[in-house]
């Protein structure tokens, strides 16, 4: 193996020592939970509640602001989860820049990744994404 490798003999994704500290600081800081200001929010998107391909990065200062959403990545295509070691990567690089104390982050995929009102109408369930129709996007669950 060359110096500053690591690999993992099940998988085919060589990382160099400099992406594999990114993503252990992004990590580290979503364990260690709210630890102050200025904070970045994570929140995942997909067409279902099991293939996230947006994740929108936020940002906020203070507690007197909300997060302003600063970046938004997506996936390569509609079939490719966006969590990967590279996504991660580019979240650390991001909130290091922002001087980031608190990395906060739900647990699961929170909704679709089309925009109302920009990828379709206002007050519609996204043609794209039936999933979503009708389902409460914190809990998952179906609403009537």
């Amino acid at each position: 193996m060359a110096a500053g490798l690591l690999s993992n003999r099940y998988c085919s994704i060589t990382m160099t020592l400099s992406d594999q500290l990114k993503r252990n600081w992004l990590s580290k800081k979503q364990r260690q939970g709210f630890r102050g200001y200025p904070i970045v929010t994570l929140a995942h998107y997909g067409p279902n509640d099991k293939l996230a391909t947006k994740i929108a990065i936020g940002f906020a200062s203070s507690e007197n602001e909300d997060p302003e959403i600063v970046e938004r990545l997506f996936s390569k295509d509609d079939s490719t989860d966006i969590r990967t070691d590279d996504t991660l990567k580019r979240i650390a690089e991001i909130a290091k820049e922002l001087g980031t104390k608190s990395v906060l982050t739900v647990d699961r995929i929170i909704g679709c990744p089309h925009e109302e009102g920009t990828d379709y109408p206002e007050g519609e369930a996204c043609p794209q994404c039936p999933f979503w129709a009708n389902r409460d996007r914190w809990t998952g669950d179906l609403v009537h």
